[in-house]
């Protein structure tokens, strides 16, 4: 797959086939993209917690709000929920600042999980505190974000934005619609 078809295959998937599993190794790969990343200053203050146990994702699961945009729908079913995470960290006793390096760690993540036949979303709007308990996180990292991963259950499609309205959207058919702005509106 070229570059363009894993960026056009990195969607925010937030339905999965939770009975598939995804081995630790290939979790850990994907880390491991991460690290290679650049990072600012070469600083390299991420970290991070791989979980792809059961009774540990369904303790994580509530503690996590999905699609904003999508008002009457309250995240994944049982049976649709990821099957792993990566919890992404910031090492605060390195640096308080990690500048651009979550977003540079977190694509080269999802683009080896989209690599790897999987998909996932990113989720800022978390509860922090309770998942530092359940994971017995010390205190010196602090949680940036969680990146949700499984084996999609539902097919994501881009499409131009219209009457510019930036909202995704799902149809009858539970195709999620991703509004994009056009190549032409965004090179000034």
């Amino acid at each position: 797959m070229n570059l363009e078809s894993l960026v056009r295959k990195n969607r925010s998937y937030r339905r999965f086939h939770e009975e598939i599993g995804i081995e630790y190794e290939i979790l850990k790969y994907c880390v491991n993209l991460a690290r290679l990343s650049p990072s600012a200053r070469n600083m390299q203050s991420l970290r991070y917690k791989i979980i792809n146990q059961t009774e540990i994702n369904q303790q994580i699961f509530p503690l996590l709000k999905w699609a904003g945009y999508l008002q009457n729908w309250d995240g994944p079913i049982k049976g649709e929920r990821p099957s792993a995470y990566i919890v992404v960290l910031n090492d605060e006793e390195l640096s308080k600042n990690y500048y651009c390096d979550d977003g540079l760690s977190t694509q080269s993540i999802m683009l080896g999980i989209v690599e790897k036949g999987f998909g996932g979303c990113i989720i800022a709007a978390i509860n922090r505190p309770k998942i530092k308990e359940i994971l017995n996180i010390d205190n010196k990292y602090k949680i940036i974000h969680i990146l949700a991963i499984g084996k999609p259950k539902e097919e994501v499609v881009l499409d131009d934005i219209k009457n510019n309205d930036i909202k995704y959207w799902r149809d009858q058919d539970k195709i999620h619609h991703v509004p994009k702005r056009t190549l032409k509106k965004i090179i000034i």
